[in-house]
């Protein structure tokens, strides 16, 4: 588990996140969500490791988050960024290849192989493994980031908004596939997410921030509720169970 223990920051005198706490399960989703501005990514990036925090604590198995050897963490951590420009041309099995880099160092091995092949196959993009990622839409070359970080074999996936600019079936395709990380391959998945149905019925858990606070973290059940998302979002809400999944309607 990956707990967070009153993490704050600061960028000058604005306080960005204040005291946030939170716990990331194994075998369990938990969606990010709350406005723009609100802190979302700056928490996964500081529970990762990729900005530095003004306070508080991340324990990853009950170790201190800088008491981990970074390469010791790239086996324990993988992150998957919001912006994900890539300057130089790679296939989509070169581009899953580099979540191998923690364990092989540039030289894949027999296994290594093996683990890339099955990520590969896990997503479905045999038939466009050799294609080039300049190829391919956006939904197809984000399932390939998605590859990599399968196939950097790791206990903790943090998805910093995968569902930017993909349409409804490459939404879907990746929140299906996150859904199988956790429950499947027993991961702890953390997504930033702004579309708060897919967070209720893709999610285990759903932490809820406002201006750096964390104001709802529980169920779907407890989060996702009219007053609650109604406070966070300033706009009204109603709220109403869908085949036994709680979906939203806003105007």
């Amino acid at each position: 588990m990956i707990q967070l223990e009153k993490l704050t920051k600061y960028f000058g005198k604005h306080t960005v996140v204040e005291q946030a706490s939170a716990n990331f399960e194994k075998g369990k989703v938990t969606s990010i969500i709350g406005p723009n501005g609100a802190g979302k990514s700056t928490l996964l990036s500081m529970a990762s490791r990729l900005t530095e925090k003004d306070g508080g604590k991340v324990l990853i198995d009950s170790k201190e988050l800088v008491d981990w050897d970074t390469k010791a963490l790239a086996k324990k951590l993988a992150v998957l960024r919001q912006a994900n420009s890539i300057t130089m041309r790679f296939t989509v099995r070169e581009m899953v290849s580099f979540g191998r880099f923690p364990y092989s160092q540039g030289k894949l091995t027999a296994h290594d192989e093996k683990v890339i092949e099955q990520a590969i196959s896990y997503l479905d993009l045999k038939a466009i493994e050799n294609k080039y990622l300049d190829e391919l839409s956006g939904g197809q070359r984000q399932l390939a980031f998605i590859a990599m970080v399968i196939a950097q074999d790791t206990d903790y996936v943090f998805l910093d908004e995968p569902l930017n600019n993909l349409d409804i079936k490459h939404s879907l395709q990746i929140m299906k596939n996150i859904q199988r990380l956790a429950h499947e391959m027993n991961k702890a998945v953390v997504v930033v997410i702004h579309d708060i149905n897919f967070a209720s019925c893709y999610s285990d858990t759903v932490i809820a921030l406002k201006k750096g606070k964390i104001v709802a973290n529980g169920s779907v059940e407890d989060v996702i509720d009219a007053s609650i998302l109604e406070s966070i979002y300033d706009t009204p809400f109603n709220v109403m169970t869908v085949e036994g999944k709680r979906m939203c309607t806003y105007y």
